[in-house]
């Protein structure tokens, strides 16, 4: 075999293995781009009330990126912290890409119907963002909206100060059809959260 077939064998046997594993590289990358919440059975159709009475549904939304967050305005910390992250996320998510923040509608959802009037709840969603809806509603609108998202809540044991609402802490983004794409990381910081919507908001 002579040096020019040589070289021309061993750049086979270099380029060809480096080719399969950039190509397995970008299959992976294929997959990681995949929502997260891609075929999740979440979501799904509620009748609630915005702060002026007026009668909300899910298909509204139809056309529109939602982030949807389950919580109280009572909420010592936990709704407030997780709230003021998602929605500084997003206005940083709006600075940077006006066209694709104009078609997300950002959610408040009470799961305290026996305190939250639908003026609270809207007045507790203006102070973060007048972007943000605010939503409330009977016990069985609020219980089927959020068995619809998985969202978990529990009344705590009454105290001196009243009581506490057990509830999970998820800011979730769904899509123009419904459908869930991601869960906001607002535990990370409006940048993630920002960077997060930019991923999927096109």
């Amino acid at each position: 075999m002579n040096r020019r077939a040589m070289i021309a064998r061993l750049l086979t046997f270099l380029i060809l293995p480096l080719s399969l594993a950039l190509s397995a590289c970008d299959s992976a990358d294929q997959v990681a781009e995949r929502p997260p919440l891609e075929g999740a059975a979440i979501g799904g159709p509620f009748t609630l009330t915005d702060k002026d009475g007026q009668t909300v549904t899910w298909n509204q939304f139809e056309g529109l990126y939602r982030i949807v967050y389950f919580g109280y305005t009572f909420c010592p910390d936990a709704c407030p912290t997780d709230v003021n992250v998602m929605m500084h996320g997003f206005a940083r998510f709006e600075k940077a890409h006006g066209a694709e923040a104009a078609k997300v509608q950002p959610i408040f959802i009470s799961i305290d119907p026996a305190r939250d009037t639908p003026k609270v709840v809207g007045e507790f969603a203006a102070a973060f963002s007048s972007r943000l809806l605010g939503l409330i509603g009977t016990p069985e609108q609020v219980a089927r909206a959020a068995k619809g998202f998985a969202a978990y809540y529990a009344k705590g044991k009454p105290s001196t100060g009243g009581y506490l609402m057990d509830h999970s802490r998820i800011a979730y983004l769904m899509g123009p059809k419904g459908e869930p794409i991601s869960m906001l990381p607002v535990d990370k910081g409006p940048d993630a959260v920002a960077a997060e919507l930019a991923k999927w908001v096109k």
